[in-house]
């Protein structure tokens, strides 16, 4: 655990956000130089300028991937100095996913000096890993790109759920733009314009009908009003306003009828900027045998959404799994709870070594 610990302070003190992508290039940096100081063979991919690094067996070929990421979303500078405090690690990065990436490259490095110990060598290793540079923008370049090279059974994406949490099904994302028109005017003489905020406003609570649902587990589709952007000069009546919607959907929506059903109601126009797919991990003799070995584990579901979600394109079955970060992520206090490491540490060890020996592997 010291190791671990000690290794995502290292990992959270690149300031690997998108505004800065040198440095996102340099934590991919350091950890190559972390593989090639225990001689671990990796392959680096550089699609779209996003870094990524992929360690396996002699081929391209393992049973289980370890999936994890190391960029982040922006913040400020003093919370990428790490700082441990009354048994959490907290820091830009602690839980979303730096300490996934070193809890990977740890594992690794002790799985495969054991394997040396016993003559064999990386050609035998039961598990690989995946690290990415472009989670936080939406994967494109790093998880989808570079799970197309690899041939796995079962994927356990660091990025979410708890010690005694995996989620098979997260929602899908949808990027919506609401455009506005309107007539520009001077402020003084606002009835010789159409204000296109005042549209946009009338249009926005016409497509907020269709996000009326209310449940406990809130399990159904959900609507942030993000973004807006309209107006030029305080004396003006506004000729165009834009709206940005991150729209959260399950499996009961029919995104493309919704956007038709919201578009017939308005007068503005939506543009779909992205769709993103649901993420469901499938059924699995790897996820049985991982409830078997913590009878305590719960299966559930999340709101927010993973690289899990690529999985699927690639028939991969696969769970999002990790410690505990007391939904912290993006926070100015993110954190992750070191005892939560360390049970999810312990049982992704027993469970490699039970996929081997139940030949799984």
């Amino acid at each position: 655990m010291e190791e671990i610990v000690q290794l995502t302070k290292e990992l959270i003190r690149f300031r690997s956000m998108h505004s800065e992508p040198e440095e996102i290039k340099c934590c991919i940096e350091f950890i190559e130089k972390y593989l090639e100081e225990y001689a671990i063979e990796y392959w680096r991919f550089d699609h779209g300028n996003i870094p990524s690094i992929l360690i396996m067996p002699g081929s391209r070929r393992t049973p289980i991937l370890l999936m994890s990421h190391i960029d982040v979303v922006d913040a400020p500078a003093e919370l990428f100095n790490p700082v441990e405090k009354d048994g959490n690690l907290y820091g830009r990065g602690s839980i979303d996913a730096k300490y996934a990436a070193a809890l990977s490259l740890v594992l690794l490095k002790k799985q495969l000096k054991l394997l040396r110990s016993n003559g064999k060598g990386q050609k035998d290793l039961p598990f690989g890993v995946l690290i990415t540079g472009d989670e936080e923008i939406g994967g494109a370049n790093g998880s989808k790109k570079v799970l197309g090279e690899v041939k796995t059974d079962f994927c356990v994406t660091l990025d979410g759920g708890a010690p005694d949490k995996i989620v098979v099904k997260e929602k899908g994302v949808l990027k919506l733009k609401l455009v506005a028109k309107g007539k520009a005017a001077h402020g003084a003489r606002p009835w010789l314009g159409e204000n296109a905020i005042e549209n946009l406003i009338e249009d926005y609570l016409k497509v907020k009908e269709y996000f009326q649902k209310t449940a406990s587990d809130h399990w159904h589709r959900t609507l942030n009003f993000s973004v807006i952007q309209a107006g030029k000069s305080f004396n003006q009546v506004p000729d165009m306003a834009e709206a940005f919607f991150d729209i959260r959907y399950t499996e009961t929506d029919d995104v493309d009828k919704l956007v038709s059903q919201m578009q017939s109601e308005i007068k503005g126009r939506l543009i779909v900027e992205a769709k993103e797919p649901i993420f469901y991990g499938g059924d699995s003799p790897y996820l049985d045998l991982l409830l078997d070995i913590s009878p305590n584990i719960k299966v559930g579901f999340e709101h927010g959404a993973s690289d899990a979600r690529f999985l699927s394109d690639y028939g991969i079955s696969g769970i999002v799994w990790g410690a505990d970060g007391e939904m912290s992520q993006h926070a100015a206090d993110e954190h992750v709870i070191i005892d939560s490491i360390r049970a999810v540490y312990k049982i992704l060890e027993d469970f490699i070594k039970r996929s081997q020996d139940l030949n799984l592997i």
